[in-house]
């Protein structure tokens, strides 16, 4: 028998209302979205499955979905990143929630069993975790899974990994490499977000410090950028010869992670990748360094050297442990490794979210509504513009549009 939820406390409710209130009235897109759609309820009969950050405007998300008459099972896609009020207060909205802050990696893979044991059609995912549970345990589930789609740079490629290996069984959207991601969430939302909850969680300054970005994606630029601007010098680490190129156009230095490693008084991984910042870069850091990923997964600031490494560990600050060097160093790392800017802060600023949700929202109706074979798609065109386009309107901004004229010169290649 499947269960209805299982989440914290109940009782939090109230707090979370109030979060999602604060946040909803600053997501104009998705409002609009969910406006325009809500007459003909295209979700009626339809169970989304979802694996997110269960925070407040993840929430609006949920909401919606829920409005336009989906059935909505939600597990948390990261221990840290979960928000007990939150879920609280979705469970009273009618969101089936199996999460809490702080679960067991165990306690994980259950609630993504509770999620799945719902029976979902529709998958939105965060990292790739609910495709793997179901292709790894619960292939009877794919027969009644119409697709999905996935929002992280990890997760898409987790699902490239599964095309290419034939193993991806349904339809699956790319949302990360939408323009609309791409450009908002990835750069200016990670550009902020890893900030905020870096300054909150340390009280620290940053302006005349070296911090050491690794990875110079669209994330990687963004949180170089304003390092940049909070008065930082900015090294990048990078491994592929464009983007370190590009770096180094920008303004930044270039070079490896073990001469990186000597200088930085900031670390900050972005790359998706593991063991990223590992032992023999521990070995070589100034006493006092910060240590953070970004990065989906807590692999990319590699914890078990950093373990086996330290004589003494203790934790000074919320969100903050200590790893004390047989030789005296103290590396601190912040929220675990896992994802900085959830596990010690807020996540992307709302109005950036906005984007993304709305991006979620038309994703997981285009694959309610269509029948595509299985592998790993593109978001159309038509639904990336879309957003963009929705956005200047809450706004009230007007572009220009090209005359007949223009588009059918653009059309042709006669002068």
């Amino acid at each position: 028998m499947r269960n209805e939820f299982r989440i914290a406390d109940i009782k939090l409710a109230p707090e979370g209302h109030r979060r999602m209130e604060w946040a909803w009235e600053y997501m104009p897109v998705l409002k609009l979205i969910a406006e325009k759609e809500a007459a003909s309820k295209p979700l009626d009969g339809v169970t989304v499955g979802a694996c997110l950050h269960l925070e407040a405007k993840t929430a609006c998300l949920l909401k919606v979905l829920r409005g336009l008459g989906a059935t909505v099972a939600a597990a948390g896609s990261n221990p840290l990143s979960t928000q007990d009020p939150i879920c609280a207060a979705l469970v009273e909205e009618g969101v089936h929630v199996f999460s809490r802050r702080g679960m067991s990696a165990d306690e994980y893979g259950d609630n993504l069993r509770e999620m799945l044991g719902w029976d979902p059609q529709v998958i939105i995912d965060d990292g790739g975790d609910v495709v793997a549970m179901v292709v790894g345990e619960r292939r009877d589930l794919v027969k009644n899974i119409t697709g999905g789609c996935e929002e992280t740079t990890t997760g898409i490629k987790r699902l490239r990994a599964m095309a290419a290996e034939g193993v991806l069984p349904f339809p699956m959207l790319a949302v990360n490499d939408a323009q609309s991601k791409n450009l908002f969430d990835n750069r200016y939302g990670t550009g902020q977000s890893v900030w905020d909850a870096m300054l909150r969680t340390t009280n620290l300054m940053v302006a005349g410090k070296s911090v050491v970005i690794a990875g110079y994606g669209w994330c990687g630029k963004g949180a170089s950028k304003r390092a940049a601007g909070l008065g930082a010098r900015v090294i990048v680490v990078e491994v592929d010869p464009h983007r370190a190129l590009e770096a180094l156009m920008d303004g930044f230095e270039v070079m490896n992670m073990n001469d990186a490693a000597k200088l930085g008084d900031v670390f900050i991984s972005v790359t998706g990748d593991t063991k990223v910042i590992r032992r023999e870069h521990f070995e070589v850091m100034k006493d006092g360094v910060l240590l953070a990923n970004a990065g989906h997964f807590d692999v990319e600031v590699y914890v078990p050297d950093l373990r086996e490494m330290a004589v003494k560990t203790y934790s000074p600050r919320a969100n903050v442990d200590t790893y004390v060097m047989p030789d005296g160093r103290r590396l601190h790392l912040l929220g675990e490794g896992r994802l900085v800017n959830l596990a010690a802060g807020d996540g992307h600023p709302v109005e950036i979210m906005d984007l993304s949700f709305a991006m979620q929202l038309l994703s997981a109706l285009y694959i309610s509504q269509n029948k595509l074979s299985p592998g790993l798609y593109n978001v159309p065109y038509e639904l990336d513009r879309r957003i963009a386009e929705l956005k200047l309107e809450t706004l009230g901004i007007t572009i220009e549009k090209l005359t007949p004229e223009q588009e059918a010169y653009m059309a042709s290649w006669r002068e």
